[in-house]
């Protein structure tokens, strides 16, 4: 089972980062953070990703399951819905 993960760090980071954190997008935002958005497919996996930040030495700020499988088709998890906050905003 592929759960959607938002992760968010402060920092920015380039997109050729995507590749060693498992694929997930990069989104850089104006506040000084980003966020990584993208399939996780269990639990070693995710703690891989959150490894691989601690080495760039980035500070965590949150780690959000934002969607199920069945909620999103693979073309949608790269669209704006499967990246909004709880309220709505980006």
């Amino acid at each position: 089972m592929v759960d959607i993960y938002r992760v968010h760090v402060r920092g920015h980071l380039d997109d050729r980062w995507s590749d060693w954190l498992e694929g997930m997008a990069v989104q850089r935002r104006d506040d000084g953070t980003t966020v990584l958005v993208g399939p996780v497919v269990d639990q070693a996996a995710l703690h891989g990703v959150i490894a691989r930040i601690r080495d760039l030495g980035l500070p965590l700020l949150a780690v959000d399951r934002v969607a199920e499988p069945h909620t999103h088709t693979e073309r949608e998890v790269g669209c704006a819905d499967a990246i909004r906050t709880p309220e709505g905003r980006h």
